[in-house]
């Protein structure tokens, strides 16, 4: 047998061209879908930051190329400054929460002393599958000074005067932090499964070796959920900088108490819909996205420090 027959042939056999061919075509909805849905528009808002595109002013100013005027008007803009400072300032208390009360629970629901897993599983997703809006809407009954039940049941243990909890600068952060974890469903099952995926033979190792409970906890659990870890960080702070429903629907999006819920997103929204100047929305909105890419990087780039693969050596 020659050389030449050994050697593999170049290019695709018919079976594979056509196999490639049926997979383009399953693909087809997904590629299309992102090229008008996702990609246009992007593209779009990007050649309106170069424009004086305005809705509310018709007619009266032609549309121009105004170059970079309004990344100027960005940099002097200290509403926007502001409510990124906003969203930075809850993210730091929202995101812990986010992350490591999903965890706690899950290594509840994990554990072989707990009675009843399943239904706890079933009771923690339930609000999950609520309506977003009419789980919020629930809240704001809830939170309600006069006759919410939180501040009632305050008051039956003994609190004369609980919180406002949606009109003190105080309290409205926790108010909000309250309305996310009560939608963690998702989050549980997901840290639930990563949890359920480490093979027991790492912890009989280590009860052989001795470690008690929080060693485990440390050397064998937390390093083999660094991955599900690093998944909902990402997650959460990309969910974080874009919050802005619940303050628009629990508080009509005014930003009060004193301007504490004026985020970033909300500022876009009323830039976009209430003021309709497409053009400094547009660059808002790409702000957004190269703040929430450069913290992606970040996290990306640390995450080789701390983020531990079965697979890696």
């Amino acid at each position: 047998m020659t050389a030449g027959a050994l050697a593999p042939r170049r290019g695709m056999s018919a079976l594979a061209r056509r196999e490639a061919r049926w997979g383009y075509l399953f693909l087809s909805p997904w590629i299309v879908g992102f090229l008008l849905l996702t990609l246009a528009p992007m593209v779009a808002t990007l050649v309106f930051t170069f424009t004086n595109i305005n809705l509310a002013q018709g007619q009266e100013e032609p549309l121009r190329f105004v170059g970079l005027h309004n990344y100027e008007r960005l940099i002097k803009d200290a509403q926007a400054w502001e409510s990124l400072g906003i969203t930075l300032r809850f993210g730091l208390i929202a995101l812990p929460v986010s992350v490591i009360v999903p965890f706690v629970l899950a290594l509840l629901l994990n554990s072989r002393y707990l009675r009843g897993r399943g239904a706890f599983q079933v009771l923690f997703f339930l609000p999950y599958v609520v309506p977003f809006v009419a789980s919020v809407l629930i809240w704001q009954g809830m939170l309600n000074p006069a006759a919410g039940w939180i501040d009632e049941g305050l008051r039956a243990i003994g609190i004369a005067d609980p919180p406002d909890w949606l009109q003190s600068v105080t309290w409205i952060y926790p108010a909000l932090i309250l309305v996310g974890i009560w939608g963690i469903g998702a989050g549980v099952i997901v840290n639930l499964a990563g949890l359920r995926a480490i093979p027991t033979e790492y912890y009989d190792a280590a009860r052989i070796d001795g470690a008690g409970p929080v060693a485990q906890l440390r050397h064998v659990t937390l390093p083999m959920m660094s991955p599900v870890i690093f998944y909902t960080v990402v997650l959460g702070i990309v969910e974080i900088l874009q919050y802005f429903l619940v303050p628009l629907v629990l508080l009509n999006g005014t930003g009060n108490p004193g301007g504490t819920t004026f985020f970033l997103n909300l500022y876009i929204y009323k830039t976009f819909f209430t003021f309709q100047d497409m053009a400094y929305g547009a660059t808002l909105a790409w702000m957004l996205f190269i703040v929430t890419l450069a913290i992606t990087v970040v996290l990306f780039a640390s995450a080789r420090r701390w983020v531990y693969y079965a697979g890696e050596r």
